[in-house]
């Protein structure tokens, strides 16, 4: 105890220069000392050692180019409406031991837009904590506003995400200018995907953009949705380009030169998903899950997807409005599909099932 007083005497007040008050028990008085103000210890030659998940998530652009089976992931939900860790594990889980390569968080797919920012970077921060060091884990962090962008990724790289994935401005069209500067804005802040899907974004991300931007060391490369004559034009010049369509992922890797897919079948079949990237060309089984893939696109993402696997049992029927369940009719068309393809090449392990309308809890305030 003596040695410990001694410490605190000469070590914790060392350096204070402001009065500090301390009260006499026995004549009540008040006294005051002058201390010198607190100063961080300077230790030479001494480094704290990296931590673990430093290590684990350090990467590089090149590390994300090489991906040929990203999944978009489904975010799950509590009957409240907050997010179902459990069920959210469970999914990525099932992803990794499919030999998926990375995962979206909260893309379209996880319902990224339906999110508050910290609930957006909390589940950023968790898979990078649980999951980093088995998958490279993709943050949406784009935004229609460059700001937000900015804002959100630099969040997002601070709790370890790989890299980001940008769309480009939304509903505030821009012009071609404004859209180079945008993602220049957001490619200083770490290794990026460009997103280019008009059908949500209302404006496409034209080729002279992105030529232009393949300079910038931290384009890891695009997600194309325009189609598999746009993917090719990309890597002739050899830009990094993965398919955002799964009905023409197969075509776009093994006759396109595509490096792979961001996909969102693969949450429900990854083994098959990761089968049509990694074996060869497979016009058979690409036939074999394309009515699937219909059947999931059918309304637009994540509708089906969500339906979906509520009636595998690996979530919980509950979705956030304006999402809505497919009709019974879908899912009954569902139901038929896993007997076809086999249930054993589904998520889960619970038998398929159609579901009443009345299993579904629809949540507007969460």
């Amino acid at each position: 105890m003596a040695m410990l007083k001694s410490y605190c005497s000469s070590a914790c007040f060392r350096g204070f220069d402001f009065p500090v008050h301390r009260f006499n028990a026995v004549d009540g008085n008040k006294r005051s000392s002058y201390l010198k103000p607190t100063q961080a210890a300077v230790i030479p030659n001494f480094h704290l050692p990296m931590r673990s998940f430093e290590v684990k998530n350090r990467t590089s652009t090149e590390d994300i180019k090489c991906l040929r089976l990203i999944t978009a992931i489904k975010t799950p939900y509590l009957p409240d409406g907050r997010f179902d860790i459990e069920a959210y594990d469970g999914l990525v889980n099932t992803q990794i031991e499919n030999g998926v390569e990375g995962i979206i968080v909260g893309g379209t797919t996880g319902e990224g837009q339906l999110m508050t920012w910290d609930e957006h970077i909390m589940l950023i921060g968790h898979t990078v904590n649980c999951f980093g060091g088995k998958i490279k884990v993709v943050g949406n962090t784009g935004s229609n506003s460059t700001r937000e962008a900015i804002h959100g990724s630099e969040q997002g790289f601070a709790v370890g995400m790989h890299a980001a994935l940008h769309i480009n401005p939304y509903y505030g069209k821009t012009s071609m200018d404004g859209l180079v500067s945008h993602f220049d804005g957001v490619l200083s802040m770490g290794p990026s995907i460009i997103y280019n899907v008009p059908s949500r974004s209302g404006q496409d991300i034209p080729p002279q953009v992105i030529q232009t931007l393949a300079h910038n060391s931290n384009l890891a490369g695009v997600k194309e949705c325009v189609g598999n004559d746009r993917i090719k034009q990309y890597t002739d010049d050899g830009i990094v380009t993965w398919s955002g369509n799964d009905d023409q992922c197969h075509d776009a890797r093994w006759g396109y030169g595509a490096t792979g897919v961001i996909s969102v079948t693969s949450n429900l079949v990854p083994g098959l998903m990761r089968e049509l990237m990694f074996g060869g060309e497979n016009s058979t089984l690409n036939s074999k899950v394309m009515p699937l893939v219909d059947w999931l696109f059918h309304e637009p993402n994540p509708i089906g997807l969500n339906t979906a696997l509520a009636q595998l049992g690996v979530v919980r029927p509950v979705f956030r409005l304006p999402y809505v369940p497919l009709p019974v009719e879908k899912r009954i068309e569902f139901v038929n599909l896993v007997k076809e393809i086999g249930r054993e090449h589904f998520v889960g392990e619970k038998d398929v099932q159609v579901l009443d309308d009345d299993d579904f809890i629809l949540v507007g305030r969460y």
